[in-house]
């Protein structure tokens, strides 16, 4: 197991393992046929799994707009909460297809907000992709549109995601032994 600040993680999906699910993603996203995509990165978790799948999209043939909305649902901690816009998109979403991409599905409470809000707004259609999908922690009835992997019921960090603003730069995802 890697140390990293000095703590053990453990990995559960490594850089080579997210690389070969973003290319399929990529297909996938790229069978779909959208017309005048944008694509929204719901910051922060999502930046770095974003920046490479947006690249995987660019390998398959698409040429999306990219766009990045700020919304908080967790806050410092690690349980999610009330979802809030902390830094709206600057685009015109009418009648266009709107691709959401965020780190992990969890409560749903997030990605239904930001998915509600392109709707409301005249998008012709809101998909949802994911990195990690955490089905058991549902709270709202909610499916992503693409997903990388499922996901145990573990706090994960790295590739985007933290614990108190820490390891974000792991280029793999991983669980924190002992105490973050």
């Amino acid at each position: 197991m890697p140390i990293v600040r000095g703590k053990e993680i453990e990995v559960l999906f490594s850089a080579s393992a997210i690389a070969r699910r973003n290319l399929e993603l990529a297909k996938d996203i790229a069978a779909h046929e959208y017309h005048d995509l944008l694509v929204i990165s719901v910051l922060k978790g999502s930046f770095i799994f974003a920046a490479d799948l947006i690249r995987a999209m660019h390998d398959v043939g698409l040429a999306p707009e990219v766009e990045f909305i700020f919304i908080s649902s967790y806050g410092a901690g690690t349980t999610s909460g009330e979802v809030r816009v902390l830094r709206d998109i600057d685009n015109d979403v009418s009648g266009r297809d709107v691709l959401l991409i965020d780190d992990i599905l969890e409560s749903g409470k997030t990605l239904a907000f930001a998915s509600k809000l392109m709707l409301d707004r005249g998008a012709k259609s809101c998909s949802i992709a994911v990195l990690l999908d955490k089905r058991m922690r549902r709270q709202i009835e909610l499916d992503a549109d693409y997903v990388g992997f499922d996901c145990p019921d573990h706090f994960v960090v790295g590739y985007g995601m933290d614990v108190a603003h820490a390891f974000r730069e792991l280029p793999f995802v991983g669980i924190v032994k002992g105490d973050a």
